[in-house]
């Protein structure tokens, strides 16, 4: 559990990080950029710095996954941007958050697991919350529905690539794993960035490298925790427990004010992390 626990401050970190850049980045494609870089140099150091495709069974899988995992990671990331525009924040973050979705079908579907009924009662309490958290009356309206679609896919399907690879990987190999995940991310976002031809200040790099030291050890502590604590468990827990710390911090750092539902999810939010840990 001390991975999972982690693995939530390290995402719930990414999110502050990035909420302290909203007013001093412009480029945020070549902060992602930058993110990338420092992820996969971590990545790289895990490995001791190793051979880039070591000759041991496992690489092909290793390789082949991560690149199928970066490119989710970088297609999550231009829906998000896509769907804000076409459908609001407030539809967008939901949507993505709810990705989770996709990682419990395919950890219930494809590897069997069996939650208990007080993981499945914790699991939709969680979904409650997240559609309750977001939830804003007369909000926008969707207008790409297939956008919505897509980016639940996208979002899901990256988290879900760290079960495909906890199941069917070589544990020696989840450092690689990593480092081809986002060295594919940074390829990606290098191509786009050289598109677009835009530049980059050093607010970019600087708060590119910042957000690439959590960002990179919520995906190693995520993987850790796959490895000991059911996928019914980690991914609710991840995503929620992210909520819940952002939402504390908003609070408390950003001197944000609540509204009456928002505390009633965050309660229902606690009472779904306990039935998740219920066995």
């Amino acid at each position: 559990m001390l991975n999972l626990l982690l693995a939530v401050l390290s995402s719930a970190l990414v999110s502050i990080t990035m909420r302290l850049s909203e007013s001093k980045v412009k480029n945020n494609v070549a902060m992602l950029a930058v993110n990338y870089v420092m992820c996969a140099l971590l990545a790289w150091g895990y490995t001791g710095f190793a051979q880039w495709y070591p000759s041991v069974p496992g690489t092909p899988q290793a390789c082949g996954l991560g690149l199928i995992n970066g490119g989710l990671y970088l297609a999550g990331f231009l829906l998000l941007q896509r769907n804000i525009r076409c459908n609001g924040v407030v539809l967008s973050s939901t949507f993505l958050k709810l990705g989770l979705l996709v990682s419990m079908v395919v950890s219930v579907l494809f590897f069997r697991e069996r939650p208990f009924f007080w993981q499945w009662l914790g699991f939709f309490l969680a979904v409650a919350a997240i559609v309750l958290i977001n939830y804003r009356p007369g909000g926008k309206q969707a207008d790409s529905k297939w956008g919505l679609l897509l980016l639940l896919l996208a979002g899901g399907g990256g988290d879900a690539m760290s079960k495909v690879f906890e199941e069917l990987g070589n544990p020696a190999l989840s450092n690689h794993f990593l480092l081809y995940t986002f060295l594919t991310a940074f390829g990606l976002c290098a191509i786009l960035f050289g598109l677009k031809r835009e530049k980059a200040g050093i607010r970019e790099v600087f708060f590119g490298l910042l957000i690439g030291i959590p960002n990179f050890f919520s995906a190693k502590f995520l993987l850790a925790a796959l490895k000991t604590v059911p996928a019914m468990i980690v991914y609710p827990v991840c995503s929620v427990g992210t909520i819940l710390v952002v939402t504390l911090a908003g609070v408390l750092l950003f001197r944000e004010r609540l509204e009456k539902k928002q505390w009633l999810a965050l309660g229902m939010i606690l009472m779904a992390l306990v039935l998740l840990n219920v066995s």
